[in-house]
């Protein structure tokens, strides 16, 4: 939420019903109408709840629209006090809770909470036409004795490049460099009722001796591709089929993937990893120069 709002907390009071005054809650100012509140220090029930109403009172006078409360876990006594008020669930992380309420009698346009998770799958081939391939100890494949590429999540604020690369290294203790993402998949009610993105990229190895990851991988071992290939579950699994086709695509064809480009953004100073088919680009860019 910080990128939404301003860095001034503001405080203010008004006057209660009783006579006395009673401070609203501290809040910054959104870009879409709206206030985020961060609670930070414990604060006495009776006073969060004359708080939040004098606060809503308030707020609803200034056409304020969209209030969010940012509850962190040692703060939970609060959250019914806010719910009762008409606040509801947004989303949850480890160490906070984030409430939401929309003051207008129209219906909300508050985002709603992230949507999807990211995945990645490796495809690591050496020189001798061999994949990496591992059995993993958990999931459903597990006993099962079936070989699969190296595939993971990448984790919060990490770029997909860099997320495959630990990936395997973890996994495998495979030094890789980052080639292409070759292909992406989408599904949707996955993981908690969550859509899954997942990108198959390709990398090289810049090592080859093995170490597996002893919590979650049974074994490791390069293996020849055909044998790779020739598995029940490779010829019965489309996904799995795809990727050692456009993995194989790749290193013997002219199968074009997408880049990892850095870019600059008009609306923050943080560069991001643009993906894109650089090789056809140029082509593309050098006909049109010939043509002019």
């Amino acid at each position: 939420m910080a990128n939404s709002t301003n860095s001034t907390v503001l405080v203010e009071s008004v006057v209660a019903g009783n006579g006395g005054d009673v401070e609203l809650l501290p809040f910054v100012n959104d870009k879409h109408g709206g206030v985020i509140v961060e609670m930070m220090t414990p604060m006495d029930p009776q006073l969060f709840s004359a708080s939040l109403k004098a606060s809503l009172s308030k707020w609803r006078e200034q056409g304020i629209r969209g209030v969010w409360i940012k509850l962190p876990i040692g703060l939970a006594n609060l959250i019914q006090l806010a719910v009762e008020e008409g606040f509801w669930y947004h989303h949850a992380e480890e160490t906070y809770l984030m409430l939401a309420y929309w003051l207008p009698a129209t219906t909300h346009t508050l985002p709603v909470n992230a949507t999807h998770r990211v995945g990645v799958g490796a495809f690591v081939m050496n020189d001798k036409r061999e994949v990496l391939a591992v059995q993993e100890k958990s999931g459903v494949l597990r006993g099962l004795g079936v070989w699969k590429f190296p595939t993971g999540v990448v984790e919060p604020g990490e770029d997909i490049n860099m997320g495959v690369i630990r990936e395997v290294k973890e996994e495998t203790g495979i030094d890789t460099e980052f080639v292409e993402v070759l292909a992406f998949r989408q599904s949707h009610k996955a993981f908690f009722e969550k859509s899954d993105l997942f990108f198959v990229c390709m990398l090289r190895p810049l090592s080859f001796d093995i170490t597996r990851q002893e919590s979650e991988i049974e074994a490791a071992q390069w293996m020849p591709v055909d044998e790779f290939a020739a598995q029940p579950f490779v010829q019965k699994h489309e996904l799995v089929k795809y990727i050692l086709e456009v993995g194989l695509a790749k290193v013997d064809k002219e199968y074009a993937g997408f880049s990892p480009i850095l870019i600059k953004s008009a609306f923050t100073d943080k560069l991001s990893f643009f993906y894109m088919n650089r090789g056809d680009l140029d082509k593309a860019s050098g006909s049109s120069d010939k043509a002019k």
